[in-house]
């Protein structure tokens, strides 16, 4: 079944279709809610209750782009609500440009995508907030500035924070490989 098929199904109040929509897109959209919530639980949350805004704003999607991308917005959307509710702003405030150290880039390959989730979910909340949105989501940072209700800098500060994090992370377990 297609995309547009599932989507006419689903407006039309077929269950099965809103089953078949939901199995194929939930697996990625799970991967995403992953990166944003702080454990497990709170990314089911957040799926579904991406998926009720997905069934409920269903109406409004115009055939045009990428009905996984149209998703995706949604889910990024339900997280980010999600965070501002019970997040400390403290987090993305006075913070000051950081240059990270380089790390060997075997340190990188050696690592199961589980272990680099790990260490991205290990990240404080503002930190992988905004590396999940300008790195994997590809958002600029005037748009990541928008969604948080932060300025441009804090973005590009937060952003810095995070590399510096990951890489911080990554040499140590360099470190322990040698």
């Amino acid at each position: 079944m297609t995309d547009r098929e599932l989507i006419e199904g689903c407006l039309k109040g077929d269950a099965q279709c809103e089953q078949l929509l939901y199995e194929r897109f939930s697996p990625k959209m799970f991967a995403l809610c992953l990166r944003y919530g702080r454990n497990r639980e709170e990314a089911e949350d957040i799926l579904q209750d991406g998926f009720i805004r997905v069934f409920r704003k269903l109406h409004t999607f115009k055939f045009e782009g990428s009905f996984e991308g149209w998703i995706r917005r949604i889910m990024v959307h339900t997280a980010l609500k999600l965070l501002k509710k019970s997040s400390n702003k403290n987090e993305f405030s006075n913070l000051d440009e950081v240059r990270g150290e380089k790390v060997e880039s075997r340190a990188v390959t050696n690592l199961s995508e589980q272990e680099l989730m790990d260490l991205i979910n290990s990240m404080p909340e503002g930190y992988r907030t905004v590396f999940n949105l300008y790195v994997i989501e590809g958002y600029k940072h005037n748009e990541i500035a928008e969604l948080l209700d932060i300025g441009e800098s804090t973005s590009r500060s937060q952003l810095l924070k995070a590399r510096k994090f990951l890489q911080s992370a990554l040499k140590h377990l360099q470190m322990m490989l040698i």
